[in-house]
């Protein structure tokens, strides 16, 4: 059960995007004293006997490792797009925004 010890910070941005079974969400929040921080949450929907339940991971990126991790992410995502899979076409995802709402689904 995931607690809830950042109830109290103000969310600044948030951004959503559904893939299938789970969701992400990237969102930029303010501690008390306005220091900022990203957090990445996935959501994932497990079923139960009596229902379902949402199975989340969380990964808190503070200012001073956002730096990092983006160059990281960055180097990591080209290498998987030029080395691993030069043949997929990873733009087919950005034709897959619901008109409703504009946001990504991926089913």
């Amino acid at each position: 059960m995931e607690n809830n010890r950042d109830n109290d910070k103000v969310e600044i941005y948030s951004q959503r995007v559904k893939a299938g079974k789970r969701t992400y969400f990237f969102d930029i929040k303010s501690t008390r004293s306005n220091d900022f921080y990203l957090t990445i949450t996935e959501s994932k929907k497990k079923i139960k006997e009596d229902g379902h339940y949402f199975e989340k991971h969380k990964i808190f990126l503070y200012k001073e490792d956002l730096g990092k991790f983006s160059q990281a992410l960055l180097e990591t995502i080209e290498h998987l797009k030029t080395e691993l899979m030069p043949d997929y076409d990873f733009t087919q995802e950005s034709d897959l925004r619901n008109s409703d709402n504009d946001e990504l689904k991926w089913d």
